[in-house]
């Protein structure tokens, strides 16, 4: 393809990741576009769509933030690979905790990551890494590129098991919340997995457990230091 030549739905993929990158890597709209050296408010353009990703700029955000030039264009690779080893392609059936299996490679579809998202507050993006896939998941209604990882605890049952998996996309903190919705909610000391309800204060939110032995809580939003919308869940009774 030449330069800006890329289709409309290669364009919005693009930008999704892009997303992705300046959340995962805890950058602000206004850092991110330092790092690459353009104006905030192009940036924004591209994030929207009013201005189309070049084959130059995607090569400069990958030079310059160190992510993988393929995952950026087409999400077929991770953010920020390591050595490459050969994974497993998980198809519906098969246990998403089953490392032994051993296929040729295939980077196709959304990464399965052996990260437990409840466990530390580390960046996730310093944990999207070819050494920490055990899997590429294919099947419909997945978002290529998305990372699924696995979730410990019963707070969320039964709509989540414990020991299951969800896929998760990041979403901006200036977003609006969609209440009712299940979230990762980063924190300065841990992440966890909660529904997203309206509080009476605009400047709080309530966390719910499906649980019903956990008792709600109430945080600042100003507290929240990342935020990924669950999109897919993957209990091992659907799969196994």
């Amino acid at each position: 393809m030449t330069e800006n030549n890329y289709s409309d739905s290669l364009q919005s993929s693009i930008a999704e990741r892009l997303r992705l990158l300046i959340v995962t890597m805890r950058k602000s709209q206004a850092e991110f576009s330092r790092l690459i050296g353009i104006d905030p408010g192009n940036l924004s353009k591209m994030l929207t769509g009013r201005t189309r990703l070049s084959s130059k700029m995607l090569d400069r955000i990958a030079s310059n933030t160190g992510c993988s030039l393929e995952w950026l264009m087409y999400g077929t690779d991770v953010p920020f690979p390591r050595e490459q080893d050969a994974v497993p392609v998980l198809e519906r059936g098969d246990n998403l905790a089953d490392k032994a299996a051993t296929v040729p490679e295939v980077r196709n579809g959304a990464p399965v990551y052996d990260i437990d998202v409840t466990a530390g507050a580390e960046p996730l993006a310093r944990e999207f890494t070819n050494d920490r896939i055990i899997g590429w998941l294919n099947m419909p209604n997945l978002t290529a590129g998305t990372p699924v990882v696995r979730v410990s605890g019963d707070s969320m049952s039964p709509r989540i098991q414990n020991g299951s998996f969800i896929q998760i996309r990041p979403v901006s903190l200036d977003s609006p919340l969609y209440w009712g919705a299940t979230y990762v909610i980063v924190l300065d000391d841990f992440r966890m997995v909660k529904v997203v309800r309206r509080h009476p204060d605009p400047s709080m939110v309530t966390l719910h457990s499906v649980n019903t032995e956990y008792d709600d809580m109430e945080i600042e939003r100003s507290l929240i230091r990342g935020l990924f919308i669950v999109q897919s869940v993957f209990n091992f009774d659907v799969l196994s």
